[in-house]
């Protein structure tokens, strides 16, 4: 199990992934990072929380889009229902 520190807007989070994953883990980080440096810039300090939750919904919108772009438009309530069904299996 390998280790990945991740920093964004001032704090570290210290993150496990699989032997092999640290690089996507690092990238995947460093665009969350450049999505809330944004935002702070943007609109200042607005808390760890507030910001890290606005540049969540941000890369949702992203995410929808380019499913929209696939035909695949998800819906609101599809990772619920995917919850829902892992329950029951």
């Amino acid at each position: 199990m390998a280790e990945v520190t991740v920093n964004v807007n001032g704090r570290a989070y210290r993150f496990d992934c699989g032997d092999g994953e640290e690089a996507r883990l690092k990238d995947l980080a460093a665009y969350v990072k450049g999505r809330v440096d944004a935002l702070t810039r943007e609109h200042g300090n607005a808390g760890d929380e507030r910001l890290l939750l606005m540049a969540a919904l941000l890369i949702t919108d992203e995410l929808w889009d380019a499913r929209d772009a696939l035909g695949e438009a998800p819906k609101a309530n599809d990772h619920a229902k995917g919850s829902e069904a892992k329950r029951r299996a």
